[in-house]
């Protein structure tokens, strides 16, 4: 799982929107407290496999889901992926 990307939220609630419709299309997720590295308006932010993350991407812009960001682990903490 170090190798997942993580996505933050400002809000609770577009954090378990992305959450359900991230299992509707049975993409594999985790819920994960959102790490002190990153700034964000909400704890929670969800893990996914890096092979997901085009279908991530266009469902959170299909769907209009409110993101903070997508990130992945470095060395020395986390970097943003562009949208």
């Amino acid at each position: 799982m170090d190798s997942w990307f993580l996505m933050a939220f400002d809000s609770t609630q577009q954090a378990l929107r992305a959450e359900m419709l991230l299992e509707y299309a049975e993409i594999e997720i985790d819920l994960f407290p959102t790490p002190k590295e990153i700034t964000a308006g909400c704890a929670l932010s969800i893990q996914f496999p890096p092979e997901h993350l085009q279908s991530v991407k266009m469902i959170i812009r299909d769907e209009q889901v409110e993101i903070r960001g997508i990130y992945f682990k470095n060395g020395n903490g986390y970097d943003n992926i562009d949208l």
